[in-house]
């Protein structure tokens, strides 16, 4: 919130181990993510469906051993918050594995367990647009928004997370002029994924950014 008030964008990467997460550290990027996209990065998975609560713990660990000053948010993978108990025992272990923080996919439908989670005081980064978690569901990566019913609905999953008590939103494959809305419309920070300059800050998978795919 400091950040978006000061209009300063945030600078988001993932790291799965821990020289990674200590470079990472070092340069002084503001947040990092354990992210699930570590089975198709790390682990050699088609997509991220098949991560499991074991691979995140084992890579959270790592990550959190070579980070001193950057936020550490791992995600829940799939089908590990699907009930609001299973949510809150997951998210408590990725917690005491060190991370800062999970993150979550889905909008207004998720807002229940978002709400859940921040009651008890477990922080959460929301996660709307593309939800690679449901990629078979929806047949691939698309941009989100481009139509007046998506854009309505974006904008309600966004406003839906932050009344729910996330800190951040990520956009992931929001067209961007929406996602500038989103970002002008929420008092929280959006982190952008293929969604524009118009965000907050930007997120990137690593293995991306230095070339390795």
């Amino acid at each position: 919130l400091t950040a978006k008030k000061e209009r300063r964008s945030l600078v988001a990467l993932t790291a799965y181990d821990y020289p990674t997460a200590r470079l990472l550290d070092e340069s002084g990027v503001d947040l990092i993510l354990v992210g699930d996209s570590l089975g198709m990065v790390v682990l050699g998975y088609p997509d991220t469906t098949t991560v499991t609560l074991a691979d995140m713990l084992h890579h959270t660990r790592a990550v959190a051993r070579g980070v001193k000053n950057a936020t550490v948010v791992a995600d829940l993978p799939s089908g590990s918050y699907d009930l609001a108990s299973t949510a809150l025992a997951n998210a408590r272990q990725l917690l005491e594995a060190g991370a800062h923080a999970v993150k979550l996919e889905g909008g207004e439908s998720m807002a229940p367990i978002i709400a859940e989670l921040t009651a008890e005081g477990i922080p959460v980064l929301a996660h709307i647009g593309m939800l690679p978690q449901h990629i078979h569901e929806e047949g691939g990566y698309k941009i989100k928004g481009r139509t007046p019913q998506q854009a309505e609905q974006l904008l309600a999953d966004a406003r839906a997370v932050e009344a729910a008590g996330a800190f951040a939103v990520v956009l992931e494959l929001v067209t961007p002029p929406l996602a500038r809305e989103i970002s002008q419309t929420l008092a929280i920070p959006t982190i952008g994924i293929g969604s524009g300059v118009g965000c907050d800050g930007q997120i990137r998978v690593l293995h991306d950014v230095i070339g390795l795919y």
